[in-house]
């Protein structure tokens, strides 16, 4: 099976991981893609987190009725900090993807353990306003497929700074993931 694996915090899910994950899903011939929200992102520790009940939650969410998305749990039940190398060691068997931005692309060799992840992995990299191909590709010690999408200056960080604001998200992530966030007072 070739696996496309997107994962992250997911606090929440948005629409650019959505294009992201459809991107690679068609442009590298996927047989589906692996939503995983990190169980305890190390890397965002100290960062007021939303709950692994709440991003587990959004995520189901944000994929449910696309069948060529699954949300997977794997991280979140997982003890202890979440490293991806850990997660594509489960899909032994499978040939996985790594679908990133660039940003976090950038940031791959502060990774625990990247080396072996990048062994393990084909990388399909979105782009993201203000990071350069160039700087990516000088940042990662191997070759990158870059998906085919407009760069989208969309994060995670600015849906939940609007949805604290008061301001409307609707449309930024899926209608039901916008209902949970209202019902659940995820964003306060």
């Amino acid at each position: 099976m070739k696996r496309g694996i997107l994962g992250g915090t997911f606090d929440p899910p948005h629409v650019a991981h959505l294009i992201a994950g459809e991107a690679a899903y068609r442009q590298l011939a996927l047989d589906v893609v692996s939503f995983v929200p990190a169980g305890s992102p190390w890397q965002k520790a100290d960062s007021g987190v939303s709950s692994a009940e709440h991003r587990w939650a959004m995520t189901s969410l944000s994929v449910e009725h696309i069948p060529y998305f699954v949300a997977d749990d794997i991280e979140i039940r997982r003890e202890g900090s979440s490293f991806m190398v850990e997660t594509v060691e489960s899909f032994d068997g499978d040939d996985v993807v790594l679908i990133l931005g660039a940003d976090a692309a950038l940031g791959i060799r502060s990774w625990h353990r990247w080396r072996d992840l990048l062994e393990r992995v084909e990388l399909a990299v979105a782009p993201r306003p203000g990071v350069g191909r160039h700087e990516v590709e000088h940042a990662v010690p191997k070759p990158i497929e870059w998906l085919d999408m407009a760069p989208l200056d969309l994060s995670a960080t600015d849906v939940r700074e609007r949805a604290r604001k008061g301001l409307s998200i609707r449309f930024y992530v899926r209608e039901r993931v916008w209902q949970y966030v209202q019902e659940h007072h995820v964003y306060g």
